[in-house]
């Protein structure tokens, strides 16, 4: 394949990832946003593993799904969690255990425990800002989290490696 065809090929595969990054946050729009969410798309975050195209996929789609929050440090700060998970997903990505990426998991859910945990405490709720509803907000995004990339996002991962059709259609060969 030559350089520029995967050079084409990648940018689909970002465009496509973050298209149905957006969708699924529309879809599943009541869980998405808010204090107590599980943003479904958060699965996607597991594709680094297979393409660094994924990283550029779902940080675009994050930041697109942030502006339908109409918060401005929503679009900065979690699309820079986002952007941070996907990068630390990608090189994490070949540390396997019983075959799967569990390590390249983790990421996305600390990391947007301890930032959106922050942004809910202190931007949209300073008036009740302490450690306690800190600690009860990361709870909250870890939880959601854990579900999207743990318990939905490894599993798609394995079904992906099982499957060459789709591996070939997300990987940059």
């Amino acid at each position: 394949m030559n350089n520029n065809f995967k050079k084409i090929k990648a940018l689909i595969v970002a465009a496509l990832i973050a298209g149905i990054y957006v969708s699924l946050c529309v879809i599943f729009a009541p869980i998405s946003f808010g204090a107590v969410q599980v943003r479904i798309s958060e699965v996607l975050t597991i594709l680094p593993i297979f393409t660094p195209s994924a990283i550029w996929g779902v940080t675009v789609g994050c930041l697109i799904s942030n502006i339908l929050s109409f918060s401005p440090w929503d679009m900065l700060l979690g699309t820079l969690a986002t952007l941070v998970s996907a990068i630390c997903t990608y090189k994490l990505r070949n540390i396997r255990f019983k075959g799967l990426p569990i390590l390249a998991a983790i990421p996305p859910i600390i990391i947007n425990a301890v930032v959106v945990g922050l942004e809910i405490t202190y931007i949209f709720m300073p008036e009740s800002a302490s450690l306690a509803v800190l600690f009860m907000n990361m709870a909250s995004v870890f939880v959601g989290q854990f579900i999207s990339c743990f318990i939905i996002g490894l599993p798609l991962a394995k079904l992906i490696e099982k499957s060459p059709t789709l591996k070939k259609l997300i990987s940059e060969d």
